[in-house]
């Protein structure tokens, strides 16, 4: 036989049995190769073999095949930042694969990706695992909104069937450019278009997106268009499908006699609305008195909104795909279309109806000791507002109280059972954290023109702590049944964070008691009460907070830990929350057709999307309701450039500090503004320090600071630093070794410029032969009027430029 043949041979042999190890003697066998010279050959070939590094010996002298050595791949989520790298979150328990600029595979932001592992990580320093994106299995991103540039206004020739460019406002997009081919819509300057993704990024284009215009949205001037485009680009439904109105026009706009068969009739039972003033979708009302044992009645009546949109409908549909109301400075994208919303399911005084009632008995110290959930017909007798109720409860206001005379011994009533809930929560653990709210105000236009504070009183807190006890009792409720339910969860802090915090609080003198491995809410609630009214209590909320886990929704009962609650859901805003629709539409079917495995089952199988559905649409809304609410409030201080204003450090970091105003605006002192000194950013304690004048800025500490720069449409906000002179001084360099501690100052000539919302650079721009900003050639034209006068490449200019 050839040795070319027995050497092949051999290697089938072991390719077939890769876990299996061989003697010389058992592969000579299995050829029938035993004779003298026929061994020989086996020999020669086994040898050759582990020479070409296809088998290896171990020390008991058999021979195994090599695998191929292959470095793990994950699939996971990138998240991408403009400054070119990203991060891949693979498990939400542990650390995310950082992954550098050129190892993206021009990977997007949101895309469902394969990474290859490059370098492990290690938690106890903080370093993560670091990776390669070998594959992408799934784009995120399908269309994109922007101002629409025609070809003819471009600086440069684009390439044949480009019709012109959309500039992308999203800064995680900032690296590339949308080229609109002519296959669409040709939309005119300054549209407002959206475009359908024809082609993505490739290695070969690493910069270049393609697509098609579909849709004209309106101008770039047009009022309330900026907020739209915020709407498209976070792809939140905002228009009902004809299917969906069809079905709404049937439904009646009172409750018929058929639809309260079965159902208490609570009409006589005094019962209120208490909202905000501009509220229309009124989906709560409570109702109070003493017991002749010492308890109080509580009675939570939420709109039956289940009864409306029912399932396998285009209304349940829609609402589901939507997930939550979404709510936009000047305009609300509701859940379900007004006629239910602000109509038949709103519950407008002085009418009928439909509700799902939660009537408990709660004794004095705050302890639920009976309930009954139950569906109902109710009549509100008024509809009260915060206002109404704060000078009633707080102010003692005689007009007021002599208007709603009737109801002011139910709103007493109410004052005290919301002292002993709150009380009974403090008791246990809860966690309170204050957060200061502001409405921002527009004009006609949809410029924004004031910013006010929302204040939370009584009554705010009044209506919350029922809330909060009807959506304990109901999740508790079933739970103890043992059957499918929707819950709002928020689990216990991951171990490493609380070790982290514990170890800020070390580095302040705070005192903590318990285990980082057993942590309970009491334990930090009492950290807060050991800061409250210090110097360091600012900062001690803010790491709290970011310790945290971010609240969801689940099908099991994990309970809540920030309420410290043992069961917790979303029962009270079914207008405006699918989740708690969901929770209605289940108490129903619970009450119709039992609780036995065929009910069970009905919901089992479907929980675990809507939970995962309702969760994603929840932090699509809050970040569309961020990124608004930035953008209108870096429009309003655009009016008010080189004021002065008294502030607080909000936040540290080491490319300088965020400040915070009254009015609730955030801003950033970049540390090139800090030219006095030069700082040195001191984790631990979360403080810029300076190395010889030894100045500190810590978070919740108040300066003075002038704005000096604004971008609305970056959501960008600057200040400088005034009577840098008053900071005070501390001696938290001590520990760091003076060789380590640079003296160079903070000048500008270190031309960095960081952005807050993904920590990173965005170039500080300098005029004249400094830095160039990326977005330059954009900007070189705007402030031309329209034109270049610099006709030569970007690359080209900046070469020069550094000449």
């Amino acid at each position: 036989m050839e040795k070319e043949k027995i050497r092949k041979s051999l290697l089938d042999y072991f390719e077939a049995e890769p876990e299996k190890k061989f003697t010389v003697q058992e592969l000579a066998d299995k050829m029938k190769m035993n004779k003298a010279g026929q061994f020989n050959f086996i020999v020669q070939a086994v040898a050759q073999l582990e020479h070409d590094k296809e088998i290896k010996l171990d020390d008991a002298g058999n021979f195994s095949l090599v695998k191929e050595v292959t470095a793990p791949r994950f699939e996971g989520v990138f998240h991408a930042n403009d400054r070119g790298f990203g991060f891949v979150t693979v498990d939400p328990e542990k650390q995310d694969f950082f992954i550098n600029p050129t190892q993206t595979l021009s990977a997007l932001n949101g895309d469902e990706v394969e990474v290859e592992l490059i370098a492990e990580g290690d938690e106890e320093t903080g370093k993560r695992p670091e990776g390669k994106i070998t594959q992408v299995l799934k784009r995120e991103l399908t269309q994109v909104v922007g101002e629409f540039l025609p070809a003819e206004d471009e600086d440069e020739n684009l390439p044949a069937g480009i019709i012109g460019t959309i500039r992308l406002r999203d800064k995680k997009l900032s690296n590339y450019r949308f080229l609109v081919e002519d296959k669409g819509l040709h939309p005119v300057a300054g549209e407002i278009v959206l475009a359908d993704i024809t082609a993505y990024p490739s290695v070969t284009l690493p910069g270049l997106i393609k697509g098609v215009a579909t849709k004209v949205i309106g101008n770039v001037n047009d009022p309330g268009v900026d907020i739209l485009q915020i709407v498209y680009q976070h792809d939140i439904p905002h228009e009902f499908p004809e299917d969906v109105m069809e079905q709404v026009a049937k439904i009646p706009d009172h409750v018929t006699p058929a639809e309260k068969v079965g159902r208490r009739d609570l009409t006589d039972e005094p019962m209120v609305t208490i909202d905000s003033i501009e509220s229309k979708d009124l989906d709560d009302a409570v109702s109070a008195w003493k017991l002749p044992n010492g308890n109080y009645h509580l009675g939570v009546h939420i709109a039956d909104v289940s009864h409306y949109v029912t399932p396998n409908t285009p209304l349940d549909r829609e609402a589901f795909e939507r997930g939550t109301s979404v709510y936009l400075t000047d305009r609300v994208i509701p859940m379900i279309p007004a006629k239910l919303s602000n109509g038949i399911c709103s519950l407008n005084p002085k009418v009928e109806r439909l509700a799902l009632t939660c009537a408990m008995e709660i004794d004095p110290s705050g302890q639920v000791v009976k309930h009954e959930i139950f569906e109902s017909v109710i009549k509100t007798t008024e509809r009260m507002t915060y206002k109404a109720i704060n000078k009633i409860l707080e102010s003692d206001d005689a007009k007021t109280k002599e208007r709603y005379k009737e109801l002011v011994p139910m709103f007493e009533t109410m004052g005290e059972l919301h002292k002993i809930l709150l009380k009974m929560r403090k008791r246990r653990g809860a966690i309170e954290f204050e957060d200061t709210e502001a409405k921002i105000i527009v004009d006609e236009k949809g410029h924004a023109v004031d910013i006010q504070l929302r204040e939370r009183g009584t009554s705010e807190r009044m209506v919350e702590s029922f809330m909060l006890a009807a959506n304990e009792t109901v999740a508790a409720h079933y739970k103890e049944l043992h059957v499918p339910f929707i819950y709002r969860i928020h689990e216990t802090p991951k171990e490493e964070k609380i070790k982290t915090f514990f170890e800020m609080l070390s580095a302040l003198g705070v005192e903590v008691t318990g285990k980082v491995s057993a942590i309970e809410p009491k334990m930090l609630q009492n950290i807060l009460k050991k800061v409250a009214g210090k110097p360091e209590e600012p900062m001690v909320s803010v790491m709290l907070l970011r310790s945290m886990q971010q609240a969801k929704y689940s099908p099991e009962p994990l309970g809540h830990f920030g309420l410290a609650a043992k069961d917790y859901t979303h029962f009270t805003s079914p207008i405006r929350r699918y989740p708690d629709l969901m929770a209605h539409r289940m108490i129903h079917y619970y009450a119709e057709h039992g609780l036995g495995e065929s009910s069970q089952e009905r919901f089992r199988a479907q929980l675990p999307e809507v939970s995962q559905h309702s969760s994603t649409a929840e932090r699509r809304a809050i970040d569309a309701e961020r990124d608004t609410d930035a953008m209108k409030k870096a429009e309003y201080m655009a009016d008010h450039v080189g004021e002065e204003f008294e502030a607080v450090v909000s936040s540290v970091t080491k490319f300088g500090m965020f400040v915070e105003l009254p009015n609730t605006v955030e801003g950033l002192i970049h540390i090139s503004q800090l030219d006095d000194d030069y700082y040195v950013f001191v984790e631990k304690h979360m403080a810029l320090v300076g190395t010889r004048s030894k100045r500190t800025y810590r978070i919740g500490q108040p300066i003075k600071v002038k704005l000096v720069n604004v971008n609305a449409e970056q959501k960008e906000i600057d200040f400088k630093l005034l009577e840098m002179k008053k900071a005070p001084k501390s001696d938290l360099l001590k520990d760091i070794d003076p060789k380590d501690l640079p003296t160079r100052r903070n000048d500008r000539s270190r031309g960095e410029h960081f952005d807050k919302r993904n920590g990173g650079k965005r170039p500080y721009k300098k005029q004249g032969n400094g830095r160039f900003n990326k977005n330059n050639d954009a900007k070189d034209k705007r402030r031309n009027g329209g034109k270049n006068n610099n006709k030569r490449p970007f690359y080209k200019r900046r070469r020069e430029a550094k000449k």
